[in-house]
Parts: structure tokens; C-alpha cells; sequence
């Protein structure tokens, strides 16, 4: 009885690790007043960190998409900040200083 509990919970270890292992993230630079992608393909659960390594200027980088809105307030140069999306869609991403700047994110 013992070692098959063990075996259970060594078995389901395994599984949350390797369902962990799976995830992935992302990364989305921003220079020259744009995105470094203009579009990406996420799984729920997944994030992305918009970084602001290779601009000389403040972002202010948000998304009111319904279920996946967010908002990084100003975001200078040298700065990373991670979105971590918990719900499935779209999630239309800009940047409230520089209208220019847009990225879609689709959720799976």
C-alpha cells in the first residue's frame, strides 16, 4: 500500500513538472517607437516580458481587450515588466504615448 501511494504521487510529480517544463515565455523588446514583433501566438497561462532595453525613451504599454487588459504605467529605458495572460482571446496591445506602436497577442 505504501509504495504504490509513493509511486502515485512520484507519477504525478513528474506530470507538474513536466506540464511546467511546457510553458514558455516570451519576450518583446521595443526600439524605435515599435515592438520587436507585430503579432504572437501564446498558450493561456503563458507570459510575456515587454522590455524597454534598446529604447532611449518612456513607454507606457497597455491592453484593454476584455479578459486581458493590463496596463504598465511608464516604462523607461533599461526596465522589463512581465504580463502574465490568464484568459483565451485577443489582447490588442499599444502604447499610450506612441500610438504607433501596436502588437496583437492571440491566446490559445
Amino acid at each position: 500500500m505504501k509504495k504504490t501511494s509513493l509511486f502515485i504521487t512520484a507519477l504525478a510529480l513528474i506530470f507538474t513538472l513536466s506540464s511546467v517544463a511546457q510553458a514558455q515565455d516570451y519576450i518583446v523588446n521595443q526600439k524605435d517607437k515599435k515592438f520587436s514583433q507585430k503579432k504572437i501566438t501564446i498558450k493561456l497561462g503563458e507570459k510575456i516580458t515587454f522590455v524597454n532595453t534598446e529604447d532611449e525613451i518612456v513607454h507606457n504599454i497597455y491592453s484593454s481587450s476584455k479578459g486581458n487588459s493590463f496596463e504598465i504605467r511608464k516604462q523607461p529605458p533599461g526596465s522589463r515588466e512581465v504580463v502574465e495572460f490568464k484568459n483565451k482571446g485577443k489582447a490588442k496591445v499599444r502604447c499610450a504615448i506612441h500610438p504607433k506602436m501596436k502588437i496583437k497577442i492571440t491566446i490559445e
